[in-house]
């Protein structure tokens, strides 16, 4: 069996499709509590025109999935730029922020050009009655003078009206930084915010099951014991989850057997094959551990 493809597990469970690939997938979107009261957030931010939204949380918990909802709600007074692990100096990000936004970036331009061609942009986008939002993605990666000049963004205004909002996102130190000292004046235009934290284990078992059936499955292909054991291992963040459950469903396809026990998620664990997001030997040390104490 191991030599034929790994999808024809899906014909086995009596499935349409892989329920827990890492490839992001809309129709598998999974809206726990948490996630949808961040989701909430990110529009509180946009309708009350707040200048900056911080939104944080550990890697993979959903956070991309958020920006992408976010990206597809089709809003017609809103124009949307992502910039996703920008890099460079003060006239890098603003190439990055106009190719964000459709818009041409002479790599020959000062600084100052780049800037006035953005503020003749906003203004436009302005009279046409739309406003800016520029989504930083994994923004924890910013130097202090990137972040600095973000703030330096939110003072483009036309009288009491902003041109521009700015969504941050990134890994919890995100949080810390912006709270430093010599950021202060960036955390003043900090008007909403979020952290979004792991699944508990009763979210662990929901989500599993949603992503199941949405896949196509009319029976709980894991067993109650199962799930207390992913959640255990991978602490409630959705990519480790995605993981874990597929290489279950593989276990068990292997093992002809139409339901994931425990026994299979400790088997996993015994082989070493679950990687636990690069924390492999922690997890697997951990896990094995509080297993033989019991």
């Amino acid at each position: 069996m191991m030599g034929q493809p790994l999808d024809l597990y899906t014909a086995h469970f009596g499935l349409r499709e892989r329920p827990f690939s890492l490839v992001p997938d809309p129709g598998f979107l999974f809206w726990s509590d948490t996630h949808a009261r961040a989701f909430s957030m990110l529009e509180y931010g946009i309708l009350t025109r707040a200048p900056i939204t911080l939104i944080t949380g550990e890697v993979g918990t959903g956070k991309t999935t958020l920006i992408h909802q976010l990206l597809d709600s089709n809003r017609e007074d809103v124009t949307i730029g992502l910039i996703a692990n920008a890099q460079g100096d003060r006239a890098e990000l603003l190439r990055w922020v106009l190719m964000s936004l459709g818009q041409t970036a002479d790599h020959n331009a000062h600084y100052v050009d780049l800037f006035g061609q953005f503020q003749t942009y906003l203004v436009s986008e302005y009279a046409a009655g739309r406003r800016v939002v520029l989504i930083f993605d994994e923004a924890q990666n910013l130097t202090r003078d990137v972040l600095e000049e973000l703030r330096m963004f939110t003072n483009i205004n036309a009288g009491k009206d902003e041109l521009l909002q700015l969504i941050i996102v990134g890994q919890p130190e995100l949080r810390d930084i912006v709270l430093r000292p010599d950021l202060k004046q960036l955390a003043q235009r900090v008007a909403a915010s979020f952290h979004l934290p792991e699944m508990d284990q009763e979210g662990v078992g929901a989500y599993i099951r949603h992503r199941l059936h949405v896949a196509g499955a009319t029976t709980n292909i894991f067993e109650s014991s199962a799930i207390a054991g992913i959640y255990e291992i991978t602490r409630g963040i959705p990519r480790l989850i995605n993981q874990l459950c597929d290489l279950a469903l593989v276990y068990a396809f292997t093992m002809d057997v139409q339901t994931v026990p425990r026994s299979v998620i400790d088997q996993i664990m015994k082989d070493g094959v679950f990687f636990g997001g690069g924390q492999e030997h922690q997890v697997t040390a951990s896990f094995v551990r509080n297993r033989g104490a019991r």
